[in-house]
């Protein structure tokens, strides 16, 4: 049928046409259009998907460095106080002098006064006359719970941990310098003798010293840590000044817990104390002692990273050890992959961190100190990279994104 046969005019079939060929122009250019809008937008998700991975990269890398700068201010801080301790004099505690010590023991007060004196473990003046007055007047007071003497030395736990001391006739500290030292007893919840022994057997056979004069007149000076939850290099990097006759453990129980400083990687005084509450009053002591004491039967964690109450359950076999949860945790092998909490899966963090970590170290502690940055497939939710681009505040804290994650589930 022709246009006209239609009813429809040459001129007007033209101009539909017409009108139909610009109208198909128009849709061609705006696919073209579309597509070159996806181009654009495509080609933006690569370039913020490219600015994301350099901006994870970037933290990383900005992470990394703030833990291996950490890593060397303490074995700087470590370093510059082994030059500064005072040496003190060395002694052979042999069974001569152990016998003295025995006989000088049974002579009352000013005897027991003189084994202190030996042992040079006493906190005096540095006058002779004047701190022997004092060991004499503590040892006449017996053993008493309220009585401190100026050592490391808490007469209250040792009591309370051997009720046969009391029958002793002799001062407390001087059953642990006379027997208790050397029958394994422990000075103080501070002071772990079996752990201590482990780590120098060869210089306590060497000398025949208890564990608690050893750390005293050498391995103080050395860097030696008393507890496993009390790490040397850890205390002095947090800016501590020490004198030449002091001592880092001294130094936290004087004064360094009020100053809020850590004991270790694995104690946060702040964390602790807010758990701790109005429960201990307003003067509790040093945070690390309140939890070796009492904190942890209480299930109160120091760490947002470690569950005590969540690790006593898990594990039975830690009510036999006759330790706190955290120790336990800190002494068992890494290859054993035991679990701090919920939130750490040693095993999955060992896989990810790969064969370059250090031998022989916890595996939460490797976390904390550095390790988090090395093991990227590692994280909350899904992985440290996402969680730190979504947070790049903490690549300039130190804190990682377990911990970060940790502290927000567990407020």
């Amino acid at each position: 049928m022709t246009p006209a046969a239609a009813g429809v005019q040459p001129d007007g079939a033209a101009a539909i046409l017409a009108e139909r060929g610009r109208t198909l122009e128009r849709v061609q250019a705006l696919a073209r259009e579309h597509a070159g809008l996806r181009r654009v937008a495509h080609d933006a998700q690569l370039r913020e998907a490219l600015t994301r991975t350099e901006l994870s990269l970037a933290l990383f890398e900005a992470a990394a460095g703030r833990a291996e700068a950490e890593a060397r201010l303490r074995a700087q801080a470590l370093s510059a106080w082994r030059r500064l301790a005072r040496v003190r004099p060395s002694r052979r505690h042999n069974r001569p002098s152990k016998a003295l010590d025995r006989f000088l023991a049974r002579l009352g007060s000013l005897g027991q006064a003189l084994v202190i004196a030996r042992s040079g473990v006493w906190r005096g003046e540095g006058r002779a006359l004047h701190d022997l007055r004092h060991m004499a007047a503590y040892a006449r007071r017996g053993a008493r719970s309220d009585v401190a003497p100026a050592a490391l030395f808490s007469q209250a736990a040792y009591l309370s941990a051997y009720p046969d001391v009391a029958a002793a006739r002799v001062a407390p500290l001087v059953h642990y310098l006379v027997r208790g030292g050397f029958e394994g007893r422990a000075p103080a919840s501070f002071f772990q003798p079996a752990w201590y022994a482990s780590r120098h057997a060869h210089a306590l056979a060497a000398t025949g010293l208890s564990p608690l004069e050893h750390y005293v007149r050498a391995g103080a000076r050395e860097g030696a840590s008393p507890h496993p939850l009390f790490d040397v290099g850890h205390y002095l990097a947090q800016g501590v000044e020490l004198a030449p006759d002091d001592d880092p453990l001294s130094h936290y129980l004087r004064e360094g817990w009020r100053r809020g400083l850590s004991p270790g990687p694995l104690f946060d005084p702040a964390w602790y104390a807010a758990q701790v509450g109005a429960r201990v009053g307003s003067e509790p002591g040093p945070p690390l002692l309140h939890y070796l004491d009492q904190g942890w039967r209480d299930g109160v964690s120091p760490h947002p990273l470690f569950d005590a109450r969540w690790y006593r359950e898990t594990y039975p076999d830690v009510e036999a050890a006759g330790v706190d949860p955290l120790t336990h945790y800190l002494l068992e092998p890494p290859e054993h992959f035991r679990r701090p909490g919920p939130w750490f899966d040693a095993e999955a963090y060992a896989t990810a961190r790969g064969e370059d970590r250090p031998a022989g170290l916890n595996l939460l502690i490797d976390y904390l100190l550095g390790g988090a940055w090395k093991a990227r497939d590692f994280g909350p939710g899904s992985s440290a990279a996402v969680y730190l681009a979504r947070r790049p505040e903490l690549a300039r804290t130190g804190v990682t994104p377990l911990e970060h994650w940790a502290r927000q589930g567990r407020a």
